[in-house]
């Protein structure tokens, strides 16, 4: 019986899935995005969490404990340099999943996990949809258009000569 066991062992042995989880913590922190099963998204986001806001305090330690999970320079390093940064004000769930569908073979789910803060699309709308334009500083473009014109017209006749 599994009673109040919280980890799912996705059908390998411990030293298996650690270095499976290692290595699609390092795709994910190198790519910002992959594709994977559901199951295995759902093991990788508390695997690499604690991770992330480990790297928020860029010290020696740290980065020891981070590489002994990762055992990848590059992607450590990438943490550290690239990732910290961008979610230093964010309080956790930096990671999303997305599902995708089924896989054509088995009719696995399928599922995109990628960081929150580097989501293109998504930080694109959302810049979008901040702006906001009121009657007033309408009002105030349309006040100034007339000034402009007849500076440019000015300009332009003596090009015309």
């Amino acid at each position: 019986m599994r009673h109040n066991k919280a980890v799912n062992h996705l059908g390998r042995k411990s030293g298996h899935r650690k270095a499976m989880l290692a290595n699609m913590a390092s795709s994910l922190i190198l790519r910002k995005r992959i594709t994977t099963t559901e199951a295995k998204a759902k093991a990788l986001k508390p695997y690499l969490e604690p991770l992330v806001t480990k790297s928020k305090e860029d010290t020696t330690h740290s980065r020891r404990i981070v590489f002994s999970y990762l055992k990848d320079k590059e992607a450590t390093a990438e943490l550290f340099r690239t990732i910290a940064p961008k979610v230093a004000d964010r309080p956790g769930g930096y990671l999303r999943i997305l599902h995708t569908g089924f896989r054509q073979g088995d009719a696995a789910e399928l599922v995109l996990i990628e960081f929150v803060d580097f989501n293109e699309t998504a930080m694109a709308s959302a810049k979008k949809e901040a702006k906001k334009t009121t009657r007033r500083s309408r009002a105030k473009k349309a006040e100034a258009a007339p000034e402009a014109a007849p500076a440019a017209t000015e300009e332009a006749a003596p090009a015309a000569e």
